[in-house]
C-alpha cells in the first residue's frame, strides 16, 4: 500500500498499591491522531462515523493522522479485509500519513511489554477457564468480574499443567480521566473488571495492552473513537500508568446503531460502504452532530476540504447510541 498524500488544508513499573499518579502527557509533541480498525470484514456506516471523527478532528487541528490495522486477534481476522478497507479509506479521500501499521506484526513489542509488567510484579499467570469463571457476577461493564483466584499463586498442579493467560492487578482505587464529550469518567477496575487479561491462553495478547503499545509507539496525542470503547478507557490508562507512558487525550463519539438499538458492525451484517462516497459522508457529518455546508460540493476532495475547516467538536452529541434514521441518513 503506497503511502496516501495529505490534503493541502528505559521504562518503569511500579506494583499498582497506591493510589496510581496522574496521567503523564507530552505537551511537546503535535497533534497525532488515529484510526484503527479490525479486519473482520469492510467498513460500513458506523465505521465511516468514528473515521470522519478522528480525521476531520486531527486535521482541523493541523496534525498528522495514522491507520493501523488492529488484527491482534487472528482468528476473528478475514483475508483480504484489511486490504478492502484501505481501499474504502482512499474512495472516500481520507488520506494517512506514514505507513500502515498491522498489529499483527508487532509481537515483540507487546511481548517486550508484558515482560515490563511481569517484572514488576503487575502481570501474572492465571489458569482458570471460562467454565470455571461462568458462575461470577456480570459487572456494571457487561462482562464477568474475576475474582482474583489466581492472584497469588495458580492453585494446583492440574491448573499449572493448563496453557494459561496472563492478567494485571488492578487497584482497589478508582480511575479517573476526562472525555472531551462525554465530561469525567471515573471506573473503580477492581470492583467493575478485575484483574483484566493482557495475554489469552491461546497465545495471542489481549486488544488492551496491544493498544497501549501501539499507541505509545506511534506517539499519539489525541484517541477519538466510538463511545462503546468509553468503558475500556480506564483499563488502557492503568496501563500506560504501569509501563511509563504518555496518556493520549479522549474524545468518543456515538455509535451508530440500527432501529432495533443493534450496533452497526461486521458481526450484524452492517451494509458495507456502497461506491459513492459523497451521499454517506453527508450522512456520517449529519450524525456527528455538525452542520451541513451551505452549498453542497461537487468532489470528495471539496468535501474534505469544507469539512475539515467547519469541524466543531463540540457538537458532537453526548450520546453513547444514535439511531441511523435519527440522524437523517
Amino acid at each position: 500500500m503506497r503511502r496516501a498524500k495529505r490534503p493541502a488544508a528505559s521504562c518503569r513499573t511500579t506494583v499498582p498499591t497506591h493510589e496510581p499518579r496522574a496521567p503523564r502527557t507530552d505537551p511537546g509533541i503535535a497533534y497525532r491522531g488515529r484510526f484503527a480498525p479490525s479486519p473482520t470484514g469492510p467498513l460500513h456506516f458506523g465505521s465511516l462515523v468514528a473515521a470522519m471523527a478522528s480525521y476531520v478532528d486531527a486535521r482541523h487541528r493541523q496534525g498528522a493522522w495514522f491507520v493501523r490495522i488492529e488484527d491482534v486477534d487472528v482468528p476473528r481476522t478475514r483475508p483480504g479485509a484489511s486490504d478492502a478497507i484501505l481501499h474504502s479509506l482512499e474512495r472516500y479521500g481520507l488520506e494517512w500519513d506514514g505507513p500502515v501499521w498491522r498489529q499483527s506484526s508487532r509481537t515483540d513489542a507487546y511481548r517486550g511489554a508484558l515482560a515490563r509488567l511481569v517484572a514488576g510484579g503487575i502481570a501474572y499467570p492465571c489458569a482458570c477457564t471460562r467454565r470455571e469463571l461462568s458462575a461470577q457476577p456480570i459487572g456494571p461493564l457487561g462482562e464477568r468480574v474475576y475474582p482474583g483466584t489466581c492472584r497469588n499463586d495458580i492453585a494446583n498442579d492440574a491448573a499449572r499443567r493448563r496453557r494459561v493467560a496472563m492478567r494485571v492487578r488492578v487497584p482497589a482505587v478508582p480511575v479517573a480521566f476526562t472525555d472531551s464529550v462525554f465530561g469525567t469518567i471515573t471506573q473503580r477496575l477492581a470492583a467493575e473488571d478485575g484483574d483484566f487479561v493482557v495475554l489469552r491462553s491461546d497465545g495471542y495478547f489481549a486488544y488492551q495492552l496491544a493498544v497501549v503499545v501501539d499507541d505509545a509507539a506511534q506517539r499519539i496525542t489525541d484517541v477519538v473513537r466510538g463511545a462503546d470503547l468509553l468503558a475500556s478507557t480506564p483499563r488502557q490508562i492503568f496501563l500506560q500508568r504501569a509501563l511509563d507512558v504518555a496518556t493520549p487525550r479522549y474524545v468518543h463519539v456515538p455509535v451508530a446503531v440500527d432501529g432495533r438499538g443493534a450496533k452497526l458492525s461486521k458481526a450484524t451484517a452492517a451494509a458495507a460502504l456502497g461506491p459513492a462516497p459523497l451521499p454517506a459522508l453527508h450522512a456520517a457529518w449529519r450524525f456527528l452532530g455538525q452542520e451541513p455546508p451551505p452549498d453542497r460540493p461537487s468532489s470528495v476532495r471539496e468535501w474534505w476540504s469544507w469539512a475539515i475547516a467547519n469541524w466543531r467538536a463540540d457538537r458532537v452529541p453526548r450520546a453513547f447510541t444514535r439511531t441511523v434514521d435519527a440522524a437523517g441518513t
